[in-house]
C-alpha cells in the first residue's frame, strides 16, 4: 500500500518517525527503479524544535517547502556538499519534517553502488543521509515533489522483526536541551 498524503499529514511527527522504520522507499528516477527498507529516520518538530530549519517561525526560500501539506519532499543541500532527503509531514503551515537517516537496499542494488561510484560492502550502500540519497538518485530537483507513485514514493511493510531504538539525533549540538530528545529511531534487523 503506497503511503498517501493522508498518511504524512498526521501531526505527531516523533510517531510518523517511527512508523517509517521498516517501509518501503521507492525511486523511479533515469529509468532505474530501486528500493530500501528504511532502517533510520529522525523527526524535526517544527517551530519548537531548535534542531529544526523552522525554528522559530524561520520561514526562508530553503524552509518553504517545509510549510506545505504533509507528503511531500524536503531535500536541501548540507555542507556544500550533499543533499539530504526529508518528508515534510503534519498539515500546511506546521513545518515538521521527518529526516530519512538510512536503508537497506533490497533492488535496484547495483545502479546504487553505480551511483555512489564505489565498491563498496553492501551494508554501507545507504548507511547514513547522504549516502541514501546518493544511492537512490534524489538531488535538488526533486524539493516539493508529491510522495506518491511517480519519482518517489514509500509503501507500507508491516512485516518487521526486532526492537527500535529510540536515541538522540545526530550532529545537532546547537539545539541545546533538544539536542536530547529521543527523536532518532535505528531499527538492525
Amino acid at each position: 500500500m503506497v503511503l498517501d498524503q493522508n498518511y504524512f499529514q498526521q501531526d505527531d511527527v516523533v510517531f510518523l518517525a517511527k512508523d517509517l522504520i521498516g517501509s518501503r522507499f521507492h525511486t523511479q528516477i533515469d529509468g532505474a527503479h530501486c528500493v530500501g527498507v528504511v532502517t533510520e529516520t529522525e523527526a524535526y518538530e517544527g517551530v519548537t524544535d531548535k534542531a529544526s530549519h523552522a525554528y522559530g517561525g524561520r520561514f526562508t526560500s530553503r524552509t518553504a517547502v517545509m510549510y506545505e501539506p504533509g507528503g511531500i519532499a524536503y531535500i536541501y543541500f548540507c555542507y556544500g556538499m550533499h543533499f539530504l532527503f526529508n518528508i515534510v509531514t503534519a498539515k500546511r503551515g506546521t513545518p515538521h519534517a521527518v529526516l530519512i537517516r538510512g536503508m537497506i537496499p533490497i533492488e535496484g542494488i547495483k545502479t546504487m553502488q553505480n551511483r555512489r561510484g564505489l565498491h563498496i560492502p553492501f551494508r554501507e550502500i545507504a548507511n547514513g543521509p547522504a549516502k541514501l540519497t546518493k544511492a537512490m538518485g534524489i538531488d535538488g530537483r526533486y524539493n516539493g515533489t508529491l510522495l506518491e507513485e511517480g519519482h518517489i514514493w514509500f509503501d507500507k511493510n508491516d512485516k518487521i522483526a526486532g526492537h527500535i531504538e529510540a536515541t538522540k539525533r545526530i550532529g545537532i549540538d546547537y539545539a541545546g536541551e533538544d539536542t536530547f530528545l529521543p527523536y532518532r529511531f535505528v531499527w538492525n534487523p
